[in-house]
């Protein structure tokens, strides 16, 4: 018998509450990433510097990024509705996959371009437009580093910190922006000191390298969720063991879990019933031990119970039967 997923799990306004805080830190990063953007391009070119026209690509790529996280927020909490009974709560996975795309395309891709034809052809030296490209980079620094500090501030007020995809991306973004800043600055200032181009070459090809390794991270992780994986191996034992505590269960011969969501959990669980119990019975208890699961774990809202056909020889020695557990 299968019993059928209840509607809407609690917690439904706290996880909006998450949500519309996610959504701010995305807008607060956007933000960033688009005023910094145009400052580092403008004084790229001013400069010629290859790596500060790295670092441009990487903003631009990370805001387009963050279009992409706006997205998964506001579609990954529509309703369930009859061509996708489970809800939406992988679209969040889907456009966290399309935002680590683009950070290994336009960003990493791009700075090892600049690496790369800044060792072939070299650079124009221009002092003063260094001196304001050095600048730019000081201020991004430190847009960047606030922008860093509010996404991981919030990763530590709640609960689901960086699970959420979302907020992890921004993290990421936001982290390696700074650690790429600060590539681009030394690469900058040791290029001024010495004369030599390779310096930052070097800079804009370690960008393109920190950048391509974060955005297969990233959607390492997006594709893991969307094939489908399991839930934590915690979360399942537990669960495993909560429904083998049951009276009325002898044994969970089988239990699978998938993460449909940031705060969806999907349970289907293969269990053989202490014998002599109705149909009534049998209906009683499976609807009693579901509410029992979705009350003590909120995010597993999809739960199905199994039960297995087992030969009436086998049922006599089964555990509940013989008394040793006491019974059914």
């Amino acid at each position: 018998m299968e019993e059928q997923p209840e509607a809407q799990p609690e917690g439904h306004s706290e996880r909006s509450d998450a949500d519309r805080r996610t959504r701010l830190t995305v807008f607060v990063a956007l933000a960033a990433n688009l005023v910094i953007a145009v400052a580092k391009a403008v004084g790229g070119v001013v400069a010629g510097s290859p790596a500060l026209l790295s670092e441009a690509a990487h903003s631009v790529a990370d805001s387009l990024n963050e279009v992409f996280l706006l997205a998964a927020l506001r579609r990954s909490r529509r309703l369930p509705d009859e061509r996708h009974p489970f809800g939406y709560g992988k679209e969040r996975f889907f456009w966290s996959l399309l935002a680590a795309v683009g950070i290994f395309v336009m960003g990493g891709c791009f700075s090892v371009f600049q690496g790369v034809e800044a060792l072939r052809n070299g650079a124009d030296e221009k002092l003063s437009g260094y001196v304001a490209g050095l600048i730019v980079l000081g201020v991004a620094l430190l847009a960047e580093g606030a922008s860093l500090v509010r996404a991981l501030h919030q990763a530590r007020r709640e609960d689901r910190g960086l699970r959420d995809p979302a907020l992890r991306t921004v993290v990421a973004e936001d982290g390696t922006a700074v650690l790429g800043v600060l590539l681009a600055m030394t690469g900058m200032v040791l290029h001024m000191v010495t004369g030599q181009v390779a310096w930052e070459a070097s800079a804009s090809l370690a960008i393109g390298v920190l950048l391509v390794f974060v955005a297969y991270r990233l959607g390492a992780d997006a594709r893991a969720q969307l094939i489908g994986e399991a839930a934590d191996p915690e979360l399942s034992r537990t669960i495993r063991q909560r429904l083998a505590e049951e009276p009325e269960i002898d044994s969970v011969e089988a239990l699978f879990t998938m993460k449909l969501g940031l705060d969806s959990t999907l349970v289907a669980a293969r269990v053989d019933l202490a014998p002599g119990l109705d149909s009534e019975e049998v209906e009683e208890v499976l609807v009693r031990i579901k509410r029992s699961l979705d009350r003590e774990f909120g995010e597993t809202d999809q739960i199905f119970l199994d039960v297995t056909d087992r030969s009436a020889r086998e049922a006599a020695e089964s555990p509940a039967a013989t008394g040793e557990r006491g019974g059914a």
